[in-house]
């Protein structure tokens, strides 16, 4: 058999080497296209740049181009239809995948079929003055949460419970919204879109109804239109905010839940006409109301995942990217990995600001990796660092490190991660609490 050359938008190192261990990757080559540093930890998306450079590349390319993937969120995920289509390989169609992406062209088309499954929601300007009574005169008071049409992560995203809190807020998001609503605004002018959709650009914000309970993310992909869920990861947050704590996988929810949350999945991604791609679809279960509520739509494998696979299922979810853009039925192993639950700690701080004093060593850091095996850790952050200058943070702390660790039972886990993170030594000054 020939090689095939898989083209990975924004591949780093570390990522090459888990894409090479993939089930079949003897038979493929794989490229990088655009440097992962322009679509990772930036705020910068420069896309119609990146697009013509992207194209400018593949183009000198002599060989065939057999699939052009990513596994990360904006800028790359939106920029994969538009390379595809350009070079004839496989993808969802634009719309399909902005019916995901754009908000409130999601929330519309789901309230369609799993109306039930939704909280209320509006759409508005943060930089029209009365857009908290337009709010209100759309039927939702206090408290509800905001966020930009589209986003990336958890940026700029805040629960309002007063005028007061929707007054940050505003300030907050007409100060930082345009850095991905202008190339967002850019691609949605390569889509055929309905009316009401296409005057609410990525300049807009949607209000919504307060949700909450058990969050977790249903992983799936639709192969030549049959969508098929595959996996649930656990979402655990810190007690009493909104920022993460871990993600574990597999879930501990009940198993009529899950059933429950994969029904609707195959419903709405159907409705969507999103095919030949990876998605991910994220939950609550409120326990108390016993009821299910849909959060968002990702177009991508959660690549915060790919080492929980790994650990558990034996490879990198990442396999089912690449083989539906190369035209297989995904051949995603099931717990063959070397432990049987695994999960990414994101370790915190809750200051306002903050100047990084001291970071743990190259040393302490493979210390700490070889007394708990199969951990990783990564650090997010260097000396003389100001917190605020972190991208792709939540409005309400900072990830200092992520820290991937597998285990036989949960408990152990739990234990191990509060060993390690003792020892995990951070200092700060002109410390802003």
């Amino acid at each position: 058999m020939s090689e095939r050359n898989i083209f990975v938008v924004g591949m780093d190192d570390y990522n090459c080497k888990r894409l090479n261990h993939l089930r079949g990757a003897e038979n493929y080559r794989f490229h990088g296209v655009i440097d992962p540093m322009e679509v990772n930890d930036t705020e910068v998306f420069p896309i119609e740049d990146m697009l013509d450079r992207a194209e400018t590349q593949l183009k000198e390319f002599s060989e065939p181009i057999d699939a052009i993937v990513g596994y990360m969120d904006f800028p790359v995920s939106t920029m994969l239809p538009l390379l595809c289509k350009r070079f004839g390989t496989r993808s969802t169609s634009l719309e399909s995948l902005l019916k995901c992406e754009h908000k409130y062209w999601s929330r519309l088309v789901q309230h369609e079929v799993i109306a039930d499954y939704i909280p209320r929601f509006t759409v508005f300007d943060p930089f029209d003055s009365q857009a908290l009574q337009h709010i209100g005169e759309a039927g939702l008071y206090f408290p509800f949460f905001v966020k930009p049409i589209k986003s990336s992560g958890s940026r700029l995203g805040f629960r309002i419970d007063s005028p007061e809190d929707f007054a940050h807020a505003v300030s907050q998001l007409c100060e930082g919204i345009g850095t991905i609503s202008e190339p967002f605004n850019y691609v949605l002018e390569q889509a055929s879109l309905p009316g009401e959709v296409r005057s609410v650009d990525g300049g807009h914000c949607m209000a919504e109804e307060i949700i909450g309970g058990w969050q977790c993310t249903v992983e799936g992909y639709v192969f030549q239109g049959d969508v098929t869920p595959y996996a649930i990861v656990d979402s655990i947050r810190y007690p009493q905010v909104l920022s993460f704590f871990y993600y574990r996988y597999p879930s501990r929810l009940p198993s009529h839940i899950q059933a429950k949350m994969q029904e609707l999945t195959r419903q709405v991604m159907a409705h969507i006409g999103y095919d030949n791609a990876a998605f991910n679809v994220e939950y609550f279960w409120d326990e108390v109301q016993d009821r299910i509520w849909l959060l968002e739509i990702n177009t991508r494998i959660a690549q915060s995942h790919c080492d929980l696979f790994e650990k558990v299922d034996g490879v990198s979810h990442q396999q089912v990217t690449v083989d539906l853009a190369l035209g297989q039925l995904p051949d995603m192993p099931y717990r063959q990995g070397a432990f049987k639950v695994a999960a990414k700690f994101f370790y915190r701080v809750f200051f306002v600001d903050a100047t990084v004093s001291r970071v743990p060593s190259a040393e302490e850091i493979e210390t700490l990796q070889q007394a708990f095996p199969g951990t990783m850790i990564t650090v997010q952050v260097e000396i003389g660092m100001r917190l605020s200058s972190l991208p792709e943070q939540d409005s309400y702390s900072y990830a200092l490190a992520y820290v991937w660790m597998g285990a036989d039972d949960d408990l152990a886990l739990e234990e191990n991660y509060a060993r390690l993170a003792e020892q995990l030594n951070f200092a700060f000054e002109d410390i802003v609490g």
